[in-house]
């Protein structure tokens, strides 16, 4: 460790002793407190304090003032409590067991271990939430101490948000509370349970072959140390089980026993055989705890009910031998778990794992790097749009796709990973992993031949750089280094580092780059060594995008694209924690994939205000379970998942109260263009016929409007994607609306917006003002940005003036009290013109609909295209593993 790092780490330790929360210049006091001491005594004597006695050397004032704003960093972090649904039987038992009564009797011994491990390297404040969210988690269980029980719960949390640490002080929990029985299902891959294994050795086992290692390092309590059935090297087998426990039983021992067990059938088999074999009947006097990781794969019940999926029916069997157990199902992505049939009946393998006692969703930390700051946030600072490489990886390739060589963006791509090593170990981070994720394709031929390519392209590099770097003239005698330096004046000009001193602290670490493929046939495995810092170009598929976390990644080449909302989440590596280096992150990825990502990203955003708004209305997880099938934006996860897909006639039924639906994609067709403002036109005309307008500040606003001019419109209004019937790419499903306004008896508000634009003449008495928005020309239409194509408190225009203004922008409180649906139509035009088209006008229209979440379950049915959910259906079989 450098010197920069050991005394930060010194000033770290020092701030961490002072408890949370630190009085506002505290960090900087103790920074000047230790240059002084270092003044006073200097460099070589304050050596001595440190664990490491090793010689030191000054700091520079610029790394004293970056150890400042890295430290702020670090203590300023923020973590607010999750939010909780409970089931319907949530009052019949006691609804505090834990934080109230047990956690308080007992000794506390293995959270009490975690608590103190996880204060090396977090915040207080986290470390409290973490307490108190585990705590409301434990409540929602069971204490082991009751005769029966079978609950069923889920906890939602982000992407590479730390749900391994949360569920790990889970573990830590129940162990004190008495739980006997633990089984860690680790997701899918190898590499996964792996990792997976490692983690709770650190945080909850203690030992990892015989060796001391995280919470065990001076606490191990030999009586106490928990019997593990597997290891980081082998997953569960009943040989290995039988010699590991000793004939040892639950009865005789005060430890718990903990499995870490891939998501695999025969896995889940051998458990179920081994404690089978060992009780012969239902074990009923020791509890059992279940925890799913990545909990939406493969678990999920996708057949018939008479034919359950082979996972779904062991972990279901696995549980019905417990008297006492606990299913707790962990997820980033929970539209498949409140997909699962409800109403299943208890069978000879218990009930369907539906979380039907409790959903708990966490919140991340302010310091988390995730979907919303990179892809809606930060103006893409993020994000470098590729557009050449349909020629080396078609997006319909085969696995038999020949690849010859790779495009000159996947190029860029890695001459950046190389420039941000050599950046962070100017930063002082030299003992930190790096790592690069290659996402391009879900078949393994295809990585491995890419990352020979890869791997060619950075032996070339490699040697240039040795051979060349130390020179004055460095670029002049190699083409490579010049890209190089290009790379670095394209990304990276405005580091706090200038390219000289890069380019020489690049030639020093760049032997120990290495490219790593992670799929099912790998043959040299990704590793992270705790005694070395590894730098990897990690070359993988679906191998990669189930939990398993890349560190120190900061540089994303990623091709695979999907409309399946948790698939394309999953695949999102990136998310997590970037400390001292998240201006260095970059992703590279088609335009598509960034509109599939934010388009996901506001959907989500939208469920999960939802959630709270269920929690404070005591909604059950039922009540959420049909919000999120009904939602417009969740419709295709359920209908090309669900169990009617093999039906001849599948139906969808969408919920639209409380929601708005615009259309942000317009048709490339200048006639069909002109056709829908002239439709505006029409129905204003139409309308005022019979109707007076009301003039506010922002639009024309007719009221109590019958519904057979809104049918007009919607039927004659030419709308981009007519054929995505669920409306997924351009979130305007048509069809489901004309089917609301056909079925809902009920008049409609209009509203025609004017702001700021040129003028727009309507009739001889009415001229509005066009709304300016940025359009974006795209291959077959043009595209609002960000699809706002409506802005702040849009429907608020039918609301009595002291109303609206008490509800300020908060559009969902809106929709909750509008009296009727509402028709929004705008007339806009791109603050950059197309020089193409002769009219500077875009028709667009909105529908936004009264009601919430607790309007009752009105919803829409509609038939839905078979061959457009076989469609859908072909893009999940392909993301489902690799190949």
């Amino acid at each position: 460790m450098n010197s920069y790092l050991r005394i930060k780490d010194y000033i770290f330790t020092n701030l961490q002793k002072q408890g949370s929360p630190l009085p506002d210049d505290q960090i900087k006091k103790d920074i000047e407190a230790c240059r002084s001491l270092i003044n006073k005594i200097g460099i070589s004597v304050f050596a001595q304090f440190l664990p490491n006695k090793d010689s030191l050397t000054e700091l520079t004032d610029s790394e004293w003032t970056k150890m400042q704003k890295e430290l702020e960093t670090q203590f300023d972090v923020k973590m607010e409590l999750g939010i909780l649904i409970q089931g319907e039987n949530s009052t019949d038992r006691d609804p505090v067991w834990w934080s109230s009564k047990k956690k308080q009797e007992s000794e506390n011994y293995y959270w009490d271990r975690y608590r103190n491990y996880l204060a090396n390297s977090i915040n207080a404040d986290v470390i409290k939430t973490i307490d108190r969210d585990t705590d409301i988690v434990m409540d929602n269980i069971e204490s082991p101490e009751i005769t029966s029980f079978n609950r069923y719960g889920m906890v939602v949390g982000h992407v590479q948000s730390g749900k391994t640490g949360n569920y790990s002080a889970l573990v830590c929990k129940a162990a004190d509370a008495g739980y006997k029985f633990i089984v860690v299902i680790a997701g899918g891959m190898n590499n996964l349970r792996d990792q997976t294994q490692v983690r709770l050795n650190e945080y909850f086992v203690g030992q990892d072959l015989g060796q001391q290692v995280g919470v065990g390092i001076g606490t191990l309590d030999r009586k106490k140390l928990p019997i593990s059935l597997t290891t980081k090297e082998k997953d569960f087998n009943k040989q290995d089980a039988d010699q590991n426990s000793q004939g040892l039983n639950f009865d005789n021992i005060n430890a718990p026993i903990l499995l870490v067990i891939k998501k695999n059938t025969m896995t889940l088999a051998n458990v179920i055989t081994w404690l089978e074999k060992q009780y012969k009947n239902q074990i009923k006097n020791h509890a059992m705890l279940l925890i799913d990781d990545e909990s939406d794969y493969a678990s999920i019940n996708t057949k018939e009910e008479q034919d359950p999926t082979t996972i779904n029916k062991r972990i279901r069997k696995l549980l019905s031998l417990f008297q006492k157990s606990v299913y707790v199902a962990y997820t980033a992505t929970p539209y498949a778990n409140i997909f699962i049939d409800h109403q299943v009946g208890h069978d000879e393998l218990g009930q369907d794992l539906f979380p039907k006692d409790f959903i708990y969703a966490l919140d991340a930390p302010t310091n988390y790097f995730g979907a919303r700051k990179i892809f809606l946030d930060s103006n893409n600072k993020h994000l470098i749009p590729i557009t050449d490489y349909a020629d080396c990886f078609p997006t319909k390739h085969k696995k038999d796709h020949q690849v010859n060589n790779i495009p000159e963006s996947l190029k860029d791509a890695i001459r950046h990973f190389l420039l941000n090593i050599a950046i962070r170990n100017l930063r002082g981070q030299s003992n930190k992993h790096n790592s690069m994720l290659v996402h391009i394709s879900r078949f393994t031929n295809i990585h491995q031949r890419t990352a020979n390519l890869i791997e060619t392209y950075l032996d070339k590099i490699k040697s240039d750089v040795r051979v060349f770097g130390m020179l004055p003239n460095a670029t002049e005698q190699s083409s490579l280094l010049t890209d190089l330096k290009n790379t670095f004046e394209t990304h990276l000009i405005d580091c706090e580092y200038d390219w000289p001193k890069t380019l020489t602290t690049l030639t020093s670490v760049i032997s120990s780059v290495v490219v790593r493929e992670v799929h099912q046939s790998t043959s040299v495995p990704l590793v992270y060594r705790a005694d070395i810092a590894t730098n990897a170009i990690v070359v993988g598929g679906t191998s990669l995008s189930r939990g398993y976390t890349l560190e120190g990644l900061s540089i994303s080449y990623f091709l695979r694209n999907t409309i399946f909302y948790d698939t394309l989440m999953q695949m999102g590596r990136w998310f997590g924690y970037r400390d001292g280096y998240d201006d260095l992150c970059k992703i590279y990825l088609p335009d598509s994939s960034v509109d599939s990502f934010a388009q996901i990203i506001e959907a989500t955003e939208d469920l999960i205000d939802d959630f709270k708004r269920m929690a404070l209305a005591k909604m059950t997880p039922y009540d959420f379970g049909l919000a999120v099938k009904h939602h417009p934006d969740s419709g295709l996860q359920v209908t090309a998942r669900n169990k009617q897909k093999n039906a001849k006639d599948i139906y969808f039924d969408m919920k639209l109260d409380g929601q708005a639906k615009e259309t942000a994609w317009f048709v490339k067709d200048e006639e069909k263009l002109k056709n829908n403002l002239n439709l505006i036109i029409t129905t204003v005309n139409n309308i005022s016929a019979t109707t007076q307008f009301e003039k506010n500040s922002s639009a024309y606003v007719w009221k109590n409007v019958p519904k057979k001019y809104i049918l007009e419109f919607l039927n004659k209004f030419e709308v981009y994607g007519a054929d995505d019937e669920l409306g997924f790419r351009t979130k305007m499903p048509i069809k489901f609306i004309i089917k609301y306004a056909t079925d809902i008896d009920i008049n409609w508000d209009v509203a025609l917006y004017s702001t700021s634009g040129d003028p727009f003449r309507v009739n001889e008495s009415l001229t509005i003002q066009k709304e300016k928005r940025n359009l974006k020309e795209k291959d077959d239409h043009f595209e609002v940005l960000q699809r706002q194509v409506s802005s702040g408190s849009a429907e608020s225009v039918v609301l009595d003036r002291e109303l609206a203004k008490k509800l300020g922008s908060d559009r969902k409180e809106i929709r909750r009290v509008m009296p009727r649906p509402l028709l929004m139509l705008h007339v806009l035009e791109n603050k950059q013109p197309n020089p193409r088209l002769h009219e500077n006008s875009f028709a667009a229209f909105g529908a936004s609909f009264p009601g919430g979440i607790d309007s009752g379950n009105k919803t829409v049915r509609l038939k839905i295209n078979t061959v457009y959910l076989e469609s859908l259906q072909e893009q999940l079989e392909d993301d489902d593993y690799d190949d």
